[in-house]
């Protein structure tokens, strides 16, 4: 089947089909802004991608009248964190409390996630979602970004926009091109991703194990638990020198209710690895270009926020940006002042993350020993009311952002 030809002329063009970029390009087009999203993967089906959907998120579905619907698909509520440290099961976080629509902690797989937003956005009439077209190199005049070239199966492409938007991750073709300085705060860990089947009389709880020197975190998916196996940085070789019989020896110790099912792990093309960076741009902008999500700050799984904050710059990029692209009235102002509102929230997240890794996840990764519980982590259990603030930092953030951009047209 021959793709539909693509709009020379755009009011934003976007790079990148994630979490950001599909929100962007919905919010963008809902309000009146003709939108080009381009997604270099011919579907979105991605495995070990990040599906934790905050409350955060599940509240912007209610602001925009998504929410019912988008809880009819398959997914999994998680209304508390576990950590299993040792033989001592705590309670790190609780969501019962938070001020919002949804107090839980939704499992869904992306693409499903990806897929709503996108036949969403296909109601209106101004949006336009190009699969399979890589983005690959910027437009520019004068000393401002005009448009974006990329390689579609049917061949090259370039489409010209008031503004270009780089959603397109942690490895953003467009923030290289637009030679934007990126500073990295460095991690101490990497993650190995697979998954493993659910059984009958399985525990029930999503959270962390650690013990041994090991951590292991399960996610309930409700037929499967889609597992992360931390280890050191740049570790992976030697993980890999050991042997899949060593690794899954190691799984079973830390969770033992797996020991009958690790021999699922066949091969090393089953386990998957993550690198994990924690970095973000000196700068999110020039003149016609601005980057938001993981091509503006590369986020740790901790706390599985990424895909959370990538929506809460998304929301405010559209609230900011909305009007003036509507009246053709951008200017660099308006893009400044959208990093301006999401660099604080950025840096107050990835420093929190990085005291995790660095104080408690780094020293204890590979101390092959039997771990007790610290007393900072039993005051969780002996003092319930703590729970409430590693939730409203998982949840909802540092600065939670709201629809404020009506719809054109009366469509949702």
């Amino acid at each position: 089947m021959t793709a539909l030809p693509l709009p020379e002329r755009v009011g934003c063009a976007i790079a990148g089909g994630g979490p950001a970029g599909l929100m962007l390009g919905y919010l963008l087009a809902r309000s009146g802004v003709a939108v080009l999203v381009c997604e270099k993967h011919r579907d979105f089906l991605r495995d070990f991608r990040g599906d934790t959907i905050h409350p955060s998120t599940l509240q912007v579905m209610h602001e925009l009248g998504l929410l019912d619907a988008f809880l009819a698909l398959p997914h999994q509520e998680v209304r508390e964190l576990h950590g299993l440290v040792g033989d001592t099961d705590i309670t790190v976080a609780d969501f019962s409390h938070l001020p919002t629509r949804c107090r839980f902690v939704a499992l869904m797989p992306q693409w499903d996630f990806l897929d709503f937003l996108a036949e969403r956005a296909a109601a209106h009439a101004g949006f336009h979602l190009a699969m399979e077209a890589d983005v690959e190199e910027l437009i520019e005049e004068g000393g401002r970004v005009v448009g974006l070239r990329g390689r579609r199966p049917e061949g090259p492409f370039a489409v010209r926009a008031d503004l270009v938007v780089g959603a397109d991750g942690r490895h953003s073709t467009v923030r290289q091109r637009a030679g934007f300085a990126v500073l990295n705060r460095g991690a101490p860990i990497d993650v190995l991703w697979m998954r493993l089947s659910k059984r009958p009389g399985d525990p029930q709880e999503t959270g962390g194990r650690l013990n041994y020197g090991r951590m292991l975190i399960t996610l309930n998916r409700g037929d499967y638990w889609q597992c992360a196996f931390v280890i050191r940085k740049d570790g992976y070789a030697a993980v890999h020198a050991k042997g899949l019989a060593v690794l899954r020896d190691e799984i079973a110790e830390i969770a033992p209710f797996l020991r009958d099912r690790v021999h699922e792990l066949k091969d090393w093309d089953d386990v998957k690895l993550l690198t994990v960076a924690v970095d973000r741009l000196d700068r999110w902008w020039r003149p016609g270009l601005l980057c938001i999500g993981d091509a503006a700050h590369a986020m740790s799984p901790i706390g599985g926020v990424g895909i959370n904050l990538a929506i809460q710059d998304a929301v405010a990029a559209a609230n900011l940006l909305a009007g003036p692209l509507r009246d053709g009235v951008l200017s660099d102002s308006s893009l400044a002042a959208v990093e301006r509102r999401r660099t604080l929230p950025t840096r107050l997240t990835q420093a929190l993350q990085l005291m995790v890794q660095r104080r408690f996840l780094g020293p204890l990764i590979g101390a092959d020993r039997p771990m007790a519980a610290p007393w900072q982590a039993l005051l969780f259990n002996r003092f319930p009311p703590l729970r409430r603030l590693p939730a409203r930092i998982v949840g909802i953030g540092f600065r939670p952002e709201h629809v404020h951009i009506p719809a054109v047209g009366g469509v949702a």
